[in-house]
């Protein structure tokens, strides 16, 4: 049975509208696994920072990597930090400017930053989140090479302080106020696939895969 209180903490606890918030595993994952765009928030030279990067899951651990000269990865390495994702799903209008609101989903996690420092398990995190994007992907392109592996950090943090808070719905209007005739409602926001733009170097008997012509941005799938 699942713990609906799992990964409640005094930080991931919500003051406000308490209705919207979740703090089980299968709440918060079906967020992180809806989009790999998050933004990880740190501690740099005594500042707060916050920067957009991808995420990935893995089991009960988030993922996100960079670049080895990265001085955001530097700064997170073995310290706090807050990774949270959003996705932005309508724009509900009301009939006072008051109530207007927004339809979302989003996730806070937070935890301690550790470095991935093994060359296998690097490799092997590394392959999660390109096939986690790109189902069968990682077979398809030439080998990574040792100084792609070292050029790159991989962090993770586990997934064990999180909270979800998701708004869905028609706006909340006080009750007078919808007797007023003033049109209100949602206008629903979403991220859309475009059609695959071929590289103008692609060789001439190089055809798209059949992976890419179905493809999907959120992975119902994931462990």
């Amino acid at each position: 049975m699942t713990d609906e209180n799992e990964l409640k903490s005094e930080r991931t606890r919500l003051r406000r509208r308490h209705d919207r918030g979740a703090y089980d595993r299968e709440s918060v994952y079906a967020i992180l696994d809806a989009t790999p765009l998050c933004h990880v928030g740190y501690m740099l030279e005594g500042a707060p920072a916050v920067t957009p990067t991808f995420q990935w899951r893995m089991g009960d651990r988030a993922y996100w990597h960079g670049s080895s000269a990265s001085q955001a990865l530097r700064a997170s390495e073995a310290m706090p930090v807050c990774l949270t994702v959003t996705l932005f799903d309508g724009l509900v209008l009301a009939r006072s400017a008051f109530h207007h609101s927004a339809n979302y989903r989003s996730a806070m996690i937070y935890g301690t930053a550790v470095k991935v420092t093994e060359n296998a398990e690097k490799k092997e995190a590394l392959k999660a989140f390109v096939e986690g994007l790109y189902p069968g992907r990682w077979e398809e392109l030439r080998p990574i090479t040792e100084q792609e592996v070292k050029a790159t950090t991989v962090l993770s943090m586990p997934i064990n302080e999180a909270s979800a808070k998701v708004r869905t719905g028609p706006p909340g209007d006080d009750e007078p106020d919808y007797a007023l005739p003033i049109w209100a409602g949602v206008l629903p926001i979403g991220t859309a696939i475009g059609d695959p733009i071929p590289d103008p170097r692609n060789r001439p008997d190089v055809s798209m895969p059949e992976s890419l012509k179905a493809y999907r941005l959120d992975k119902q799938d994931r462990n």
